[in-house]
């Protein structure tokens, strides 16, 4: 089972805010934003790195930087994570798609065996069940056909709170290199703020990748 603190709501902040937005039929909030990742991809096309994998570290390691994206709705109350792992969608054979659980607080090259070896489980079982730590992870799918400036994301009812992570295929403009990222979360646990904070966090772990392949 996956370590989470309580969070003591009636004493907290947002309290109010929780109580309202938990009361809505589609409580959820979300942006999507064009990233620059031109530096960023150029160290993972010299060293030949797996692109998916590679961004998905920094990703996820981004938003377990925010705590209010490892806060989940529990049994009526707030819990947060420790750490939040990654769950992503792997093509299959038959032309659908299972998911894949992965750790990020890895070391890199760790992490890059460890989730090829992950994926490959995963595309032998198959199947689209998350397992029993479903509530603590991040769910996180990318679109590499195409780029997009807007996404719909299938949502249960009643409400989850799992936060949603998505990316499209990046693109070209003038000098720079773009991806678009979408991210979905409860109105109830996140406000616009923490958004904002996530691609913060982003942006900084980007540049750590960045200065961490001119290390090697």
């Amino acid at each position: 089972m996956m370590t989470y603190k309580v969070i003591a709501m009636e004493q907290d902040v947002r309290k109010d805010h929780f109580t309202y937005f938990q009361g809505m039929g589609y409580p959820y909030m979300g942006v999507t934003v064009n990233v620059d990742i031109t530096d960023w991809l150029a160290a993972v096309k010299s060293q030949k790195l797996p692109f998916f994998h590679s961004f998905l570290y920094v990703v996820a390691n981004a938003a377990n930087q925010v705590p209010q994206l490892r806060q989940r709705i529990k049994d009526g109350g707030v819990i947060e994570y420790e750490h939040c792992p990654s769950s992503y969608t792997v093509a299959l054979e038959n032309g659908t798609y299972g998911y894949c659980t992965l750790q990020t607080q890895k070391p890199f090259k760790e992490f890059l065996e460890y989730a090829a070896k992950e994926q490959r489980q995963a595309v032998e079982q198959g199947g689209i069940d998350d397992g029993e730590d479903a509530l603590a992870l991040f769910f996180i799918s990318s679109l590499p056909w195409f780029s997009y400036s807007a996404l719909v994301q299938p949502v249960p009812s009643p409400a989850d709170s799992n936060p949603r992570i998505t990316w499209g295929r990046y693109f070209v403009q003038e000098t720079k290199t773009w991806i678009p990222v979408s991210l979905l979360c409860h109105h109830a646990l996140v406000d616009g703020m923490h958004l904002n904070l996530f691609f913060e966090q982003l942006h900084a772990q980007l540049k750590a990748f960045v200065s961490y392949s001119k290390s090697q």
